[in-house]
């Protein structure tokens, strides 16, 4: 299977359980709930993601003719050989390109896998860590994982109605929002959620915070 990447880089992962920890970013071109086209936002079924997933043309991004060529790319972004390498797979929506190859491939060459998905897809066996943010009016099947990541608030998901899945650790991510002032407010509402039902945990989008990517 070849794999359509929309960019890769290096940084510190800004949110949720590895928060500050060092990884490499691939992020997989494609989501099953936007088309990432302004134009059909207002009609999709995820109208606030802030990410630019069409196309291949991003940093460091590309068609890759299997697994093994993925690797080798990614492998160049790691800078320290004697640290195992942590690569998040994301997107858009990783789950419509990642399969078992590709997993087999990253541990064969000594990968720790995390991927961040909407929950729309099953995942593949043997992924080290599986983080779910799941979408308000999408179904869930991917209902067991490490980490459910929540982005609050959305009127037609409320934490209660995805407490009760079989993840490790809850977490509220605010809305992102141009408004300062609505930005605010949820994180506020977050904030006070999570105070007042603590099996959640406030996350917040720490590399927006430090303007890295």
């Amino acid at each position: 299977m070849s794999y359509s990447i929309k960019e890769v880089f290096y940084s510190l992962q800004g949110e949720g359980f590895h928060s500050g920890r060092a990884a490499i970013f691939c992020r997989f071109s494609k989501c099953n709930l936007w088309t990432g086209r302004e134009a059909d936002r207002a009609n999709a079924v995820c109208q606030f993601c802030d990410t630019d997933f069409i196309g291949t043309d991003g940093q460091n991004g590309g068609k890759f003719a299997n697994a093994e060529a993925l690797c080798q790319h990614l492998m160049k972004f790691w800078p320290d050989n004697n640290t195992q390498p942590f690569v998040v797979l994301t997107g858009g929506e990783p789950l419509l390109q990642v399969d078992s190859a590709l997993i087999d491939r990253l541990h064969h060459h000594n990968f720790e896998i995390a991927i961040e998905t909407n929950g729309t897809k099953n995942a593949p066996k043997g992924i080290d860590w599986v983080c779910m943010s799941p979408k308000a009016n999408a179904p869930i099947i991917l209902d067991k994982g490490n980490e459910l990541k929540l982005v609050y608030p959305q009127a037609q998901l409320m934490p209660e109605q995805v407490a009760d899945l079989e993840f490790d650790f809850f977490y509220l991510q605010p809305m992102d929002d141009a408004d300062p002032k609505i930005q605010q407010a949820n994180v506020k509402a977050a904030l006070e959620y999570c105070l007042k039902h603590p099996k959640w945990q406030l996350s917040l989008q720490t590399h927006k915070l430090l303007g890295i990517d």
